[in-house]
Formats: C-alpha cells, structure tokens, sequence
C-alpha cells in the first residue's frame, strides 16, 4: 500500500513503507576518508562472518565515494534523506569505470533526479530497530503513476473481458 505520511505510519507501528512523496531534489555529499574507513570495516565485518547458504566468498567490496540523498515532501512536511539502497551506490561504482566519476554523476542526476520523478517513482522506506522514529531511503522504485480509469473506460474494459476471456 503506497502512503503520502511517515508520522501516520509510525503512529499505526508501521516500520516499513512504500512512500509517495514530492520529488525536490536528488543530490550526493563526499564522504570522508574516515568515513570511508569506517564503511569499508563494516563491510569486511559482515563479509568475514561465515555464510550458511553460500560457500563462496562475496564479491569484494568498495565504497561509493559519496552518499546519495533526497528532499521530498509528504504530508508531514520537508525531509532529507540518505538512500541506503546498495543498487544506487553499485551504479555509481560500475558506471565510474565506464564513464569516470564526473560524467557518472551528472548522469546519475539525470536518472534519479529528472527521468524517475518525471515518469514517477516510490520510496521505499523502513525504520532501524535502535531508531524506529527515523525513516531510511532503503529503495528507490520506478513505477509510472497510476491513473484512474474513467466510469466509461471501466465499462468498456468489463464488457470486453465478458466477451473474451483472453483480454
């Protein structure tokens, strides 16, 4: 079920949500080197624990350079968020090989921040269980706005699946 309001969600002890908001501005910060120090021993933590339904190692891991954060609006007002999601941090790391860092970002911005909220898109959000007040960008999802079918074309729909079950 799409939602336009994090509070409301909370309010019903919801953790995770599929949130359409106002589009307002996609934009990415540099990190540290601390900061990247500190991702990458995260990441060797969990990929030194042992699997147990994969033998094989996991794919190594760098870090994205920066981090890839939204404004939006919802009921609720103005947010910024950081997207956690791995798939936009694994664009930017494949994408820079081919095009080099600059050009991959100005075409991350026409991806995240011109086609996807023009066509349309949800965030997917949830809450951590140490911070279930504070609302993560866990995915970002492409999916055209749904429009609603007038009473006429609902008719003509319902009659021609009467006639064919094929349509």
């Amino acid at each position: 079920m799409v939602v336009t309001s994090l509070d409301r969600e909370r309010e019903k002890g919801h953790s995770l949500a599929l949130l359409q908001a106002e589009f307002i501005e996609f934009y990415f910060e540099k990190k540290s080197a601390e900061s990247m120090a500190e991702d990458t021993a995260k990441f060797q933590a969990l990929r030194a624990q042992a699997d147990l339904f994969s033998a094989q190692p996991l794919v190594p891991y760098s870090p994205a350079p920066y981090r890839f954060k939204y404004r939006y609006r919802t009921d609720d007002g103005v947010r910024d968020g950081t997207c956690q999601d791995w798939e936009i941090e694994w664009t930017f790391m494949k994408w820079s090989k081919k095009y080099g860092e600059d050009e991959t970002l100005v075409k991350m911005t026409e991806i995240f921040a011109e086609l996807y909220p023009e066509k349309g898109m949800l965030f997917a959000m949830g809450t951590h269980s140490r911070y279930p007040d504070v609302w993560l960008i866990n995915g970002i999802i492409r999916l055209d706005e749904i429009k609603q079918l007038s009473l006429l074309q609902a008719r003509k729909l319902r009659t021609r699946s009467r006639q064919s079950p094929f349509i």
